[in-house]
């Protein structure tokens, strides 16, 4: 990665896609240096026992990393399907087709890293064979392809480096970690005999297996399909990291990442993998933020296959806010001086979302945005989990809108993943902090028609 790090005189890695790199981007581990260690050093285990026991503060990590970021870099982050025929040590383990594909941005800078999530049926043109879906593009020519796709897909962004995981990691991760707490908001039922595949969750919170996690992932719905795949790989991003982060898992680092070295295949160096680290050292949690390329499905009678049609405004502003990728001068309109793509707030499609014990919250904020402006407002159905603090849902990338959203309620905190109503720009999800502001809506409304 030329240029990409520095040395410092001061004194990753993932799933199914992406498990340790987040973990570190999220700064909130401090073994993962031994843990790498392991993969590339001829070190014997009593070495990182006494290593882990040593390094407990991020003080005097900072002793021992002797690289920085020195610019942004772009990671792509692949989940590879199953090769049919081939060993866990076949060097072709990694040539199957992209079940989960990740587009990785970590930004010194800011300090912010940005992950968007590309559906596997998103319809791109892969040079020699034409249109097809982007989870083909590794079968035909591995992660150079890929990127070429990417570039050209993507308004000429550079990838730097990628990371490709096969499909036994994940399951793999799950049981080594003792299993994951996910929140399944609906029963989810699925028998497909010819793959001998049976999916049968209930609904609520659970601590799923590493086959049942893969299931929950994998899982389609005849009404969100590949969509509803990408928004439950966010849920279980978030529910790996709180699980990797967990006291009681930091000890057993070492062996996990040696049980998960196999399913691994990258091109990051060494020194890489330290400044990513050194890097995550100082990243807020709230500074991952996690977003889906915007698009819609294709009709049925459209195309030959079904396809995710990308939405080039809304990509163009993904690319800008969460990649620092410029809009071309041309989607600039004079006129209105705004790009041609840009949606203002009010007019942002805005779902509310009761999670609260208040049975009228979410008619209650809907009328509440509608008087102060707000237009494109509706009410989904309650959030079956009772939550304490409300989110702004970021569902398709606008963070400036969201911040006007939560001014305008006066609480919330702003959750930048697509993990709110799918059809929505922004979602409301209400906590029970919403409570007293229901409360005082309401006696305003009493001392109004009184008065």
């Amino acid at each position: 990665m030329n240029n990409t790090f520095s040395s410092n005189s001061q004194p990753i890695w993932l799933k199914w896609w992406f498990w340790i790199f987040i973990l570190l981007l999220s700064g909130t581990i401090t073994t993962s240096f031994g843990a790498i260690t392991t993969l590339f050093a001829p070190v014997e285990p009593k070495f990182i026992t006494r290593l882990l026991q040593k390094f407990t503060a991020d003080i005097l990590w900072r002793k021992h990393l002797p690289y920085q970021l020195s610019r942004p870099i772009n990671i792509l982050v692949m989940g590879i399907d199953q090769v049919s025929g081939l060993t866990e040590d076949s060097p072709n383990l990694f040539e199957g087709r992209s079940d989960t594909l990740l587009l990785v941005r970590a930004n010194p800078a800011n300090k912010t890293v940005s992950l968007l999530s590309i559906p596997r049926d998103t319809k791109v043109q892969i040079p020699g064979i034409g249109p097809a879906k982007i989870n083909e593009a590794n079968l035909y020519g591995g992660p150079k392809l890929v990127k070429n796709v990417l570039k050209y897909t993507l308004n000429n962004i550079e990838v730097d480096r990628y990371v490709r995981v096969s499909k036994e990691a994940f399951q793999e991760l799950v049981e080594q970690l003792g299993g994951v707490e996910v929140f399944i908001p609906k029963p989810m039922f699925y028998i497909d005999n010819t793959q001998q595949l049976k999916i049968d969750l209930q609904a609520g919170w659970q601590t799923l297996s590493g086959e049942q996690a893969e299931q929950f992932a994998c899982f389609r719905e005849e009404v969100y399909g590949d969509i509803g795949r990408v928004q439950r790989q966010q849920f279980l991003l978030k529910a790996l990291q709180s699980r990797l982060t967990n006291m009681a898992v930091l000890t057993r680092w070492p062996q996990i990442i040696r049980v998960m070295h196999k399913y691994i295949d990258t091109n990051l160096s060494f020194e890489e993998m330290l400044a990513l680290i050194s890097f995550s050292l100082d990243l807020e949690q709230n500074n991952l933020k996690m977003v889906m390329l915007p698009g819609k499905p294709s009709y049925r009678n459209e195309y030959f296959a079904s396809y995710w049609i990308i939405d080039k405004a809304g990509r163009d502003r993904i690319l800008e806010q969460y990649f620092d990728i410029k809009l071309d001068k041309f989607n600039y309109d004079k006129k209105e001086h705004k790009y041609k793509n840009e949606i203002l707030p009010l007019e942002n499609k805005i779902a509310v979302q009761n999670a609260s014990s208040h049975s009228q919250a979410a008619t209650k904020f809907a009328e509440y945005l509608r008087e102060q402006g707000f237009y494109n407002v509706y009410v989904v159905p309650d959030w079956s989990d009772k939550q304490h603090l409300t989110q702004v849902i970021v569902q398709r990338g606008y963070l400036k809108s969201a911040e006007v959203v939560q001014n305008t309620l006066g609480f919330g905190n702003i959750e930048p993943t697509s993990t709110g109503e799918i059809g929505s720009d922004l979602t409301i999800r209400l906590g029970e902090d919403s409570v007293n502001k229901i409360n005082l809506l309401q006696k305003n409304e009493v001392e109004a028609k009184v008065d």
